[in-house]
This record gives C-alpha cells, sequence and structure tokens, in this order.
C-alpha cells in the first residue's frame, strides 16, 4: 500500500461534518470522546445510521490516561480531581496544554484523586483537559476504565461503532480488558503514548498474532512524555517496525494553526478599523489577506514519514476545530500525496540519479 491514507478527528455537531464526511480524500473520521459528556447523547444520536455509508467511523475511548474530572475554586493555588487515583513523589513537576504550560504539584489529598499545587499554571485549565506527571515513579491506580468512560464505551457500541481508538496503552492487559468490552475480533487501534508503552510495543506486541489490532504513534502526548524530545525520532521508527500498518497521528501541519492564529488577530484589526461591518465579512477579508500556506518544516516531515513507512496519518484535534484550516490540511495532505508518493514521481526520481 503505497498510497498515504488521512484521518480526522471530528464530531457531528461541527458545522463543517457534513463537508469531509463525505469528501473521498478522507479514509476515517474519528470522534474523540475526551470532552463529550451530557453532549455525547446528542452527538452518538447523529451518527447511528452513518455507519452504513463509505467513511469509516472510530471512537476514541481514554484508558488509563489521566484527566482533569472537576477545577475547585480557589485564588491562591491550582486545586483539580482526576478521573484516576495516582501516587507519585511531591513536589514534582506537573505539564499541561501539551507541554505548553507548567505548575508544580505540592501534595495529593482523597487516595490521590485530588492534587493540590503551589500556585498555578499561566493558563486556566479545565475539566477534560489531560495532563502529564513525568516523575518515573508515578503509579495510577485502580481499574483502567472509570465508570463513566465503561458508560461511553457502552453508549458508542448501541449506536454502531465496531472501530476503535484505545489511549495510553502499556500493555497487554489493557488490550484483553477493552476487548473485552467492545470483542474480541474488533478493530481497535492502540495509540502509544508513554515510555512505557514503548516498551510494550519493542517486547511483547505481535502483529501477525493480532491483524485487527494497529499501533498509532500518537505523538501529541508521547512527544510530551518522552524526557528527551529527540527520543521521539526512534519512537516513532520503533513503532512502524513493529507494525507495518501503524499510523502515525497529531503534530502534523500544524504550521496552519499558527496561520489560524494570524488570521484570527486580523479579524479583530479589520472590525476595529471599520474596514468591515460584520464577522462573516471580516473572516472572509481575513483569509483574503492572509492564505496559510505549510510550513517548509511541515512538508520535509511528511515525507520523513512516508519514507520510513507510514502510510496511515491522522490530523490532530486542533486543525480539524476549524473548517477552513483543515480544509488547507486535507489539500496539502492531497498534493503531498500525488507529488511525492506516486509510482510516477518515485520513477521520475530515480532516472534522474
Amino acid at each position: 500500500m503505497n498510497d498515504p491514507q488521512l484521518l480526522v478527528t471530528l464530531w457531528p455537531s461541527f458545522p463543517h461534518f457534513d463537508q469531509f464526511k463525505a469528501d473521498g480524500r478522507l479514509a476515517g473520521i474519528r470522534l474523540n470522546s475526551a470532552m463529550m459528556n451530557t453532549e455525547l447523547d446528542e452527538e452518538l444520536a447523529l451518527v447511528a445510521g452513518l455507519h452504513r455509508g463509505k467513511m469509516p467511523l472510530y471512537f476514541d475511548v481514554k484508558g488509563r490516561q489521566m484527566r482533569i474530572v472537576e477545577v475547585h475554586a480557589n485564588e491562591q493555588h491550582l486545586d483539580i480531581t482526576l478521573n484516576h487515583a495516582i501516587s507519585v513523589e511531591t513536589p514534582t513537576e506537573v505539564l499541561f496544554k501539551a507541554g505548553a504550560d507548567f505548575a508544580v504539584l505540592d501534595h495529593l489529598e482523597e487516595d490521590g484523586k485530588r492534587l493540590i499545587f503551589q500556585g498555578g499554571p499561566q493558563y486556566n485549565v479545565y475539566p477534560g483537559e489531560s495532563l502529564h506527571i513525568r516523575h518515573p515513579g508515578l503509579q495510577i491506580h485502580g481499574p483502567i476504565f472509570t465508570q463513566a468512560e465503561l458508560d461511553k464505551i457502552e453508549k458508542a457500541k448501541q449506536a454502531g461503532f465496531t472501530r476503535w481508538f484505545l489511549s495510553y496503552v502499556e500493555s497487554q492487559e489493557d488490550i484483553d480488558q477493552f476487548l473485552e468490552l467492545v470483542g474480541r475480533k474488533a478493530e481497535v487501534w492502540l495509540k502509544i503514548e508513554s515510555p512505557r508503552g514503548l516498551r510494550y510495543v519493542n517486547n511483547h506486541f505481535k502483529k501477525k498474532k493480532t491483524p485487527n489490532l494497529t499501533l498509532v504513534a500518537a505523538r501529541g502526548d508521547l512527544y510530551v512524555e518522552l524526557l528527551r524530545p529527540h527520543k521521539i525520532l526512534k519512537a516513532v521508527k520503533a513503532i512502524i517496525e513493529a507494525d507495518p500498518k501503524a499510523c502515525v497521528g497529531s503534530r502534523l501541519l500544524l504550521s496552519l494553526c499558527s496561520s489560524g492564529t494570524v488570521v484570527t488577530k486580523l479579524l479583530g484589526r479589520l472590525q476595529r478599523f471599520g474596514l468591515a461591518t460584520t464577522a462573516v465579512e471580516a473572516k472572509q477579508l481575513a483569509q483574503d489577506l492572509f492564505d496559510p500556506v505549510p510550513s517548509c518544516a511541515d512538508w520535509h516531515e511528511l515525507a520523513w514519514l512516508y519514507d520510513v513507512g507510514y502510510r496511515k496519518f491522522m490530523l490532530c484535534d486542533e486543525l480539524c476545530l476549524d473548517g477552513n484550516l483543515l480544509g488547507t490540511a486535507v489539500n496539502a495532505f492531497d498534493a503531498f500525496k500525488d507529488s511525492y508518493c506516486t509510482r510516477w514521481y518515485q520513477l521520475s526520481f530515480s532516472s534522474k540519479r
């Protein structure tokens, strides 16, 4: 399979969902349950009839990943409750916002589910967000799947899902427990997001024995979890070597997100100076003035991932939230596929050498 495939992350309530659910350039749509709670029933009702269509749908399940359940009001320091009880030596650093922000954890309360910090991070944190504790002594206690997550799995099954993503896979036990819930023959994509997950890949994963399982180099969290950032290169190569059909996800074409930030700033300025009278008009003018183009580094990264063996790619949540940015990303990936991955290009390049 030389033709690369692209997956995106969407919810049916997104205004641009209908546009992309019929886009033949996409190989699948992932529904990320992380930020879904009371709205989940409504979202699943919208997708109930879509499983008979051509676009494969995947439901992302959060296993052992640490996520914020509640943020307690406190003006002096950050005070949060997690979905899982933990134990770790304190004080220790905790990372937020995909590693872009941090705070120092002072101590634990309520049997390890409540975290009390020394002050707090620069930006606000919200329920549903993940965090990272890279201390080697960290332990996550209790069952892999919380009751809230079990409820989501059951609802997704009732809505017709047979394809799944499983987050933070670190052992065969994680996989076995999940397959007991969704069926031993279910199609499951295993997101590798931690050093322990990499050890499982290197020492235990056997592709030939589990053809219904697909590894995912989930770089959004994996890059943050690694103590040395340059180790992401060997990590990504180890995953594709263990599973030739593996997927690489997140941190792709992120220069477009930076471009989107520029557009947002332009919106305010256009309206402030009276160059646009409505938000719709301002947005159109901003996009006319600034056409986002992937960076040179983004093109080279896609080529490197392709050259080491990846044929399945998945865009991150941030890029998929905006229909215009997602459209640009899909167009860019299609151009990459046509210009770099086609047989005629490879033969042409080889002949010139």
